[in-house]
């Protein structure tokens, strides 16, 4: 690019000062040959000089803004140049793994029609017609149910801790495309591709919330249920009965 402009600069002064000869010279050219003489006119020159540096100057000035212009566009191109990396597929996965689990909750799941269904059968009052053994298999039912609760929520645990190490190598590569980004399309996308990062990370903390939560649900109602059906059992067992009656004993045999 220098090379080229002093090239331009040179041909430039050239053309001026071959323009401006003529000019120069032409006394010169129109006396006769044999009153031949040379005529200097230091006026007319130093106007040529000067005409010549101002075309220089303005040549200069365009080199310069078409400069700026390709240097804006190179920058125009970069700020529009997509990231070429994405990490929310590795995300989507994440989030699904933890959706997984908190679908596969056993017994109460995460329904609302199924939590109102099993607490009225199991959690809700105790009927007072209901036999000895009903009342031992919801109390069973109810403890399976607290161990379930237990289970699922040390599996979403494991799962969240899983996804750990995986959401610790694509922020990795997420802040080196950010530094790297060579315009502000690159930057906002890794920002974005950032955020997302984040969005999982607190989806896996509201699952990790609701699995202990439905646990700890499920402790505190069993205990509920329990003391309700000890009070039921109590009261069994305090309500007199019929006591003996006396009949008609035949001890030994009288051979009729």
């Amino acid at each position: 690019m220098k090379n080229s402009f002093i090239r331009l600069r040179a041909a430039a002064l050239a053309a001026t000062v071959l323009a401006a000869a003529p000019v120069a010279f032409s006394p010169m050219m129109a006396t006769p040959a044999n009153a031949w003489r040379i005529v200097y006119d230091p006026t007319n020159y130093a106007q040529n000089v000067l005409t010549a540096a101002r075309t220089l100057e303005q040549i200069t000035h365009q080199i310069t803004s078409l400069q700026n212009e390709a240097q804006m566009l190179i920058n125009q191109a970069k700020n529009l140049a997509s990231l070429p990396f994405s990490a929310l597929q590795t995300l989507q996965q994440n989030v699904q793994k933890t959706q997984q689990l908190l679908g596969q909750a056993q017994n109460i799941a995460f329904d609302v029609q199924k939590i109102d269904q099993a607490f009225q059968s199991h959690y809700g009052n105790v009927s007072m017609s209901a036999t000895d053994q009903q009342l031992v298999a919801n109390a069973r039912s109810r403890w399976q149910n607290n161990v379930d609760g237990l289970q699922d929520a040390m599996r979403v645990q494991a799962g969240a801790v899983g996804n750990i190490d995986s959401n610790r190598a694509q922020m990795s590569a997420l802040i080196d495309q950010s530094q790297g980004a060579t315009g502000a399309l690159q930057a906002a996308q890794a920002g974005n591709q950032l955020l997302a990062l984040q969005s999982q990370q607190l989806s896996d903390l509201v699952a990790l919330l609701a699995s202990n939560g439905r646990a700890g649900a499920l402790t505190e109602a069993e205990r509920a249920a329990a003391a309700e059906q000890g009070r039921e059992q109590r009261r069994r067992f305090l309500t007199p009965g019929s006591g003996y009656q006396p009949g008609n004993a035949q001890m030994f045999n009288t051979g009729k």
